[in-house]
């Protein structure tokens, strides 16, 4: 058996164009030529994130979610201003700000968020 190469997260939603458009934004990915329902890392490093259209809506917190990075190797309020900064950023994109977990003895701060149909992502 050949190992997976690739993997492509895929996201129940309402409107994927739109849902697309939000998270190339907020990722600096882009639409591959022909899906205005998914989007790429254009240095071919992340995931592909595809968007389906589902009658159903959200009705529970998500089971996975993904992590935007913007703070790895900050601690403190560093890392903080990290997170503040990007918040900042996302919320005139439709990110909704939800809460921020502080930091414990096992992990640093992160800022949990909404995408513009209610899907929970972190700013870790």
């Amino acid at each position: 058996m050949a190992p997976v190469r690739q993997i492509q997260v895929t996201f129940d939603c309402a409107d994927p164009e739109r849902v697309a458009r939000f998270w190339c934004d907020v990722l600096g990915y882009v639409l591959p030529d022909g899906y205005a329902s998914a989007c790429v890392d254009p240095h071919g490093v992340g995931p592909r994130l595809y968007f389906q259209k589902v009658p159903e809506g959200k009705v529970v917190k998500n089971r996975v979610h993904l992590d935007v990075r913007v703070g790895t190797g900050l601690v403190g309020e560093e890392r903080l201003a990290a997170l503040e900064a990007e918040c900042a950023r996302l919320l005139p994109l439709g990110a909704t700000r939800l809460y921020l977990l502080p930091a414990d003895d096992e992990n640093e701060s992160c800022l949990v968020m909404q995408d513009i149909e209610g899907n929970e992502f972190c700013l870790d």
